[in-house]
């Protein structure tokens, strides 16, 4: 009986390897248009595709993103400054796309800008701190996705949402789990709206990648900053050794968990731009698929006792 079962499996994944091995044809009229090029996967991808073949247009915040990428990419990948926050940049640069793609329409959007900061307790942060986030993660997402989705319908091509396995669980508080639930809320009815017209709407649920995201240094600084600018109470409720075991938490098991590899996200990102039958979703990374997808579908009470467990004690606890 287990032999069967075995055979089934290995047969499943087999066939849907060879499903998934045909790549689209006419990468050279393929325009793709990717947000968050500075550092990371963005910068990667921007550089992979430009390799294959396809015509990159690479997004970045900073002129010396996107020198560094015009310096180290041939001369078909078109770099452009964008801060997604900005509907008169996000609609310049939708205008500048129309410009170049003409008639064949643009073939792909990948929404890879994000940020990860601020992140700390809901009541450590203010309605700001949620805005400034959201307007990147989330709103810029879909900002960035309607200035272009006529050019993707008229390509019958692929939008492309990079969320996070945060997007299915949420063990930290702050605006940035709120941002991923959002982005796959919005990939998933843009999905269904988008199917009559050809257009494919896939999502990328990374683990833990070592990214800005996840720099350690980073996230520290941003906790000793909101923790400095609470109020008293609240930093009495929570007491100073669990600021000192926060930080202890981001420099120690963050970076232990955080892999070095992200090759492994930029290939699910190239695999559902250029695949001729691409994944819905893709969950990059051992501890995605391991641990934080399967948490995400056990009973409430299973995955808050597992979460509760690892968490750190406060100095005011009720229980």
């Amino acid at each position: 009986m287990y032999l069967y079962v075995l055979a089934l499996v290995v047969f499943y994944y087999v066939y849907r390897w060879l499903r998934e091995l045909p790549r689209v044809s006419d990468k050279g009229d393929k325009y793709v248009y990717i947000t968050g090029c500075d550092t990371g996967f963005g910068n990667l991808l921007a550089r992979h595709l430009d390799k294959l073949g396809f015509r990159v247009i690479a997004s970045c915040y900073t002129e010396k993103g996107e020198e560094e990428l015009r310096k180290s990419c041939s001369g078909n990948l078109t770099t452009t400054h964008l801060d997604v926050r900005s509907n008169e940049s996000v609609t310049k640069v939708a205008a500048m796309i129309k410009d170049k793609v003409g008639q064949r329409g643009l073939w792909a959007i990948v929404n890879n800008a994000g940020v990860s900061v601020p992140s700390a307790p809901c009541d450590w942060l203010t309605i700001d701190d949620y805005k400034s986030m959201l307007d990147v993660n989330l709103n810029g997402v879909i900002a960035v996705t309607l200035s272009v989705l006529p050019l993707i319908k008229k390509a019958r091509g692929r939008v492309v949402n990079v969320a996070s396995v945060f997007g299915r669980i949420s063990p930290t508080g702050g605006p940035y789990t709120v941002s991923k639930y959002g982005v796959e809320a919005f990939n998933d009815s843009l999905r269904l709206n988008m199917a009559p017209f050809g257009v494919k709407v896939l999502c990328i649920e990374p683990g833990f990648f070592k990214t800005n995201v996840t720099d350690a240094a980073i996230l520290s600084k941003n906790v000793k900053s909101v923790w400095d600018k609470m109020p008293q109470e609240v930093r009495d409720d929570y007491g100073q050794e669990y600021l000192q075991k926060s930080l202890a938490l981001l420099t120690d098991k963050v970076a232990k968990l955080s892999d070095a590899d992200l090759m492994k996200v930029v290939n699910c990102m190239e695999h559902a731009v250029s695949a001729v039958r691409p994944r819905t979703r893709y969950s990059p990374g051992w501890d995605a698929k391991l641990f934080w997808l399967p948490l995400s579908y056990m009973p409430t009470c299973v995955s808050g006792y597992i979460l509760s467990r690892e968490a750190i004690p406060i100095a005011k606890s009720m229980q």
